[in-house]
C-alpha cells in the first residue's frame, strides 16, 4: 500500500499492476460536491479513490452485483472514515435496476464491465437514465490483446465498438483518456 498525502494508505486494489486508477482519475475532472455512479464497482478499485476526491463532500454510488464486491467497499469506507460512499446491489444491465434518481448523477464510470456484460445497450441506458443535464460517462476497459489474468482476446470489446455503442445509445465522444498499456478510456457526454 502507497501513503496518500494525508497518510492514509491508498489501497490497489483490484489492478493487477495494469492501470493507475489514480492517473486516470486525475482525468475525470472530479471536484467537491459530485454525485458519481460506480456501475459494476467490484472491490471499489475507482470508488474509494473518487470518493476521498470528494473529500466527504457529494457522493459515491458503489453498485455491484456481486454481494462480496458491495461488502468489500463498506468495509472500506469504514476502516478509512469514508462517509460518502452509498453502496447498491444490482445488475447494471437492467434499466432502472439500480434505483439511482432519474438525472441525479454527474459522472458515471464503468470501468472494466463492458466486456462483461451480455446487453450493453441497457448499462449505457441506465447510464443515461441516471445522468444529470451535462453529465458525463467514463469507459474504462481492456484492450482486445492477451494479457496474463486479463480477460481473453475473444471476450474483449473493441474501441471502435464501444463508440459505436455509446453513440447507438445518445452519446458522443468528448475526449479519449490514457488508462495504460492494457486498457483504454473514453469520456462521453449525453447529446
Amino acid at each position: 500500500m502507497e501513503k496518500q498525502q494525508n497518510s492514509v494508505p491508498v489501497q490497489k486494489v483490484g489492478s493487477g499492476g495494469f492501470m493507475n486508477q489514480e492517473e486516470v482519475i486525475d482525468k475525470l475532472e472530479i471536484h467537491e460536491g459530485m454525485v458519481i455512479a460506480d456501475l459494476g464497482c467490484g472491490a471499489g478499485y475507482f470508488t474509494i479513490p473518487m470518493a476521498r476526491r470528494l473529500k466527504n463532500s457529494g457522493k459515491v454510488y458503489a453498485v455491484d452485483v456481486l454481494s462480496s464486491a458491495i461488502e468489500s467497499i463498506q468495509s472500506q469506507s469504514k476502516l478509512f472514515g469514508i462517509l460518502n460512499v452509498e453502496t447498491i446491489r444490482a445488475n447494471v444491465e437492467v434499466v432502472g435496476g439500480t434505483k439511482i434518481p432519474d438525472g441525479s448523477v454527474n459522472l458515471v464510470v464503468l470501468a472494466n464491465i463492458i466486456f462483461q456484460c451480455s446487453d450493453c445497450d441497457s448499462v449505457f441506458q441506465e447510464a443515461k437514465r441516471i445522468l444529470a443535464p451535462n453529465g458525463r460517462v467514463v469507459i474504462i476497459d481492456w484492450i482486445p490483446k492477451n494479457v496474463p489474468l486479463g480477460p481473453k482476446f475473444e471476450n474483449c470489446v473493441s474501441e471502435e465498438e464501444v463508440k459505436k455503442m455509446a453513440i447507438r445509445n445518445g452519446f458522443k465522444v468528448v475526449k479519449s483518456i490514457p488508462a495504460g498499456t492494457t486498457h483504454y478510456g473514453f469520456l462521453f457526454e449525453s447529446v
